[in-house]
C-alpha cells in the first residue's frame, strides 16, 4: 500500500474499522445469528468469483471482486444487519483484482461491500421487510406484493451508499475534485433495482418450503444472463477500441481534419434516425461516417498535407483512399454494411463519382448517406485554409447539387433533422487534441470558390 496516498489510506481504514464495528454484534451470545445460511450465502458469493478468475467459454467474467449484486441484496433481505455484513468478504477477499496497488484495492473493496451490505440490511430492516417474507420454511406466506417497498427501499440505500464510497475513494485516492467524485451519485439506480428484485426472489424461495436449493432457479439465470451481458458490452467495448485507433490514425495522418470522422458520423447518424433506420443499421452507419476517411492511411501524408493545390497526379493517388479504406476494414466483420460506405461515399448520383462511376440506386444507401453527411461537415468546418460556411448556407448549396451529386432523399432527411436538433461542431469528442493545443501551422492562400456541382470539395483536395 506505500503506493497508495495517505489520505485514502486513512480512507480505506475508516472504512474498514466500521465495517468491523458493524459486523462484531453478530458474534455476541445473545445475537441469535443464522450462521447455517450466512456461511451458505458467503459459500456462493465465493464461487461467483471462479468465472471471474479462471476463463470459461474463452473468457472470464468481468466483474469486480464480490460484486454479484443480486445475491448480496439477497442476504440482505434473509439475514440480520451485523451478519450480513459478513457475507461478502469471502468473495471479496478472493476475488480478481487487475490493477495495483492490488493490497490495498483488496481491503477497500471488502470494507466497501461489508459496509454497504449492512446499510442495506439495516434499510430493509427499518422498513419492515422481515416480516414481509413470511416464516422460515414456508410457515406464513409471504406478503407480497408489500415486500416490494423495503425491498426497493434498500436497493436505494445500497447504491447510495456504494456510490458515496466510491466517490469518497476517487476523491482521496486519485484527488479527483468532491464535486467531480460525487457526480451522478445514482446513476446505478435503476440496474441496483433489478437486482434488489432478483435477491427477493431468491429470498422468498429461500425461505419457501423448498429451501435454499430452490433459490438456485433465480440465481443460475441471473448469473448467466449477468455473464452474457458482459461478454456483450465486452466486445462492444472492443468494437469502439478498434474504431477510435482507427480514427486517432486518420486525424494523425491528415491534421487538416482533425474531428472531422466523429462529426461525420453524428450528421450520419441524424439522418438515419430521420429516415427511420433500426437501431442496428443506425450503429453501422455512425461506423460509416466515423471510418469513411481511413483510406487515407495508404495516401502518402506529403500529399495529405500539401498546402497548395493538387497536381492531376496527387488528386489520382488520392482518389484511391475510399479503396484504401475498404482493403483495411475488409476483415472486421462488426462494420456489416459500412464497408460499401467508405467504398462509394464519394460516388455521385449521375455517375461521375469515384471510384468506380456508380450512379443512382446502384450506389448504396449508406454511401448516399456519407456522402451528404461528409459535404456538409466539410462545408460547415473552419479549416486552416478556409473560413467555415453557415449551416443555412451549407444546406443550401446541398439542396442545389441534389439530383446531380447527392441523393434529395438524404438531404432533406439532413435538412430536417438540422431543423429539429439544430448543428455544432462541437456535438462530439473528437479522438484527439483539440485544435488549438497543436502547433500553428502557416495559412496557404485562400482556394477559389468550388464549381457547381462540387459541394463540399474543396479545391486543395478531394
Amino acid at each position: 500500500m506505500r503506493s497508495t496516498p495517505v489520505a485514502a489510506r486513512l480512507y480505506i481504514l475508516g472504512v474498514s474499522v466500521a465495517a468491523v464495528v458493524c459486523a462484531l454484534p453478530a458474534y455476541g451470545p445473545w445475537a441469535g445469528t443464522p450462521w447455517g445460511t450466512l456461511l451458505l450465502l458467503a459459500a456462493l458469493c465465493l464461487a461467483c468469483e471462479i468465472p471471474a478468475r479462471r476463463p470459461f467459454f474463452g473468457s472470464s467474467l468481468p466483474v469486480g471482486a464480490g460484486s454479484f449484486f443480486p445475491l448480496l441484496l439477497a442476504a440482505a433481505f434473509l439475514l440480520p444487519p451485523a451478519a450480513a455484513v459478513l457475507v461478502s468478504i469471502p468473495g471479496s477477499l478472493a476475488g480478481r483484482i487487475e490493477q495495483p496497488p492490488v493490497a490495498a484495492r483488496r481491503v477497500w473493496r471488502t470494507a466497501q461491500l461489508a459496509l454497504t451490505v449492512g446499510a442495506a440490511s439495516w434499510a430493509y430492516a427499518f422498513l419492515g421487510g422481515p416480516a414481509t417474507l413470511g416464516g422460515a420454511g414456508g410457515a406464513a406466506a409471504p406478503g407480497l406484493p408489500y415486500a416490494l417497498l423495503p425491498a426497493c427501499g434498500a436497493a436505494l440505500v445500497f447504491s447510495t451508499v456504494l456510490a458515496a464510497l466510491d466517490g469518497g475513494i476517487l476523491a482521496t485516492a486519485e484527488r479527483v475534485p468532491p464535486l467531480h467524485a460525487w457526480r451522478g451519485l445514482h446513476a446505478s439506480v435503476g440496474p441496483h433495482l433489478v437486482h434488489a428484485l432478483a435477491g427477493l426472489m431468491m429470498a422468498v424461495l429461500w425461505r419457501s418450503p423448498y429451501g435454499p436449493v430452490s433459490a438456485l432457479v433465480v440465481l443460475l439465470p441471473m448469473y448467466i444472463s449477468c455473464w452474457v451481458f458482459a461478454q456483450y458490452h465486452r466486445q462492444h467495448a472492443a468494437h469502439r477500441a478498434t474504431i477510435r485507433a482507427l480514427v486517432q490514425a486518420v486525424d494523425i495522418k491528415d491534421g487538416y481534419t482533425r474531428g472531422h470522422s466523429e462529426r461525420v458520423g453524428r450528421a450520419s447518424e441524424l439522418i438515419a434516425r430521420e429516415l427511420g433506420m433500426a437501431e442496428r443499421r443506425m450503429e453501422a452507419l455512425r461506423f460509416a461516417g466515423i471510418l469513411h476517411d481511413v483510406g487515407k492511411l495508404g495516401v502518402p501524408t506529403r500529399v495529405l498535407r500539401k498546402d497548395g493545390p493538387l497536381t492531376p497526379e496527387e488528386r489520382r493517388i488520392i482518389e484511391l483512399h475510399p479503396e484504401y479504406g475498404h482493403e483495411i476494414v475488409r476483415g472486421i466483420g462488426f462494420l456489416d454494411e459500412a464497408r460499401a460506405a467508405i467504398l462509394h461515399h464519394h460516388e455521385r448520383l449521375d455517375g461521375s463519382g469515384y471510384p468506380y462511376g456508380l450512379s443512382g440506386e446502384a450506389i448504396p444507401e449508406f454511401a448516399r448517406v456519407v456522402a451528404v453527411a461528409d459535404a456538409f461537415d466539410a462545408m460547415t468546418s473552419t479549416r486552416s485554409y478556409r473560413p467555415g460556411r453557415p449551416v443555412p448556407a451549407a444546406v443550401e448549396e446541398l439542396e442545389r447539387c441534389a439530383g446531380s451529386q447527392f441523393d434529395p432523399r438524404m438531404v432533406r432527411a439532413l435538412a430536417r433533422a438540422l431543423d429539429q436538433h439544430g448543428w455544432s461542431a462541437a456535438v462530439t469528442a473528437v479522438t484527439s487534441d483539440e485544435e488549438a493545443s497543436r502547433p500553428p501551422r502557416q495559412r496557404p492562400a485562400p482556394p477559389r470558390a468550388p464549381a457547381p456541382g462540387t459541394a463540399g470539395r474543396p479545391e486543395r483536395r478531394p
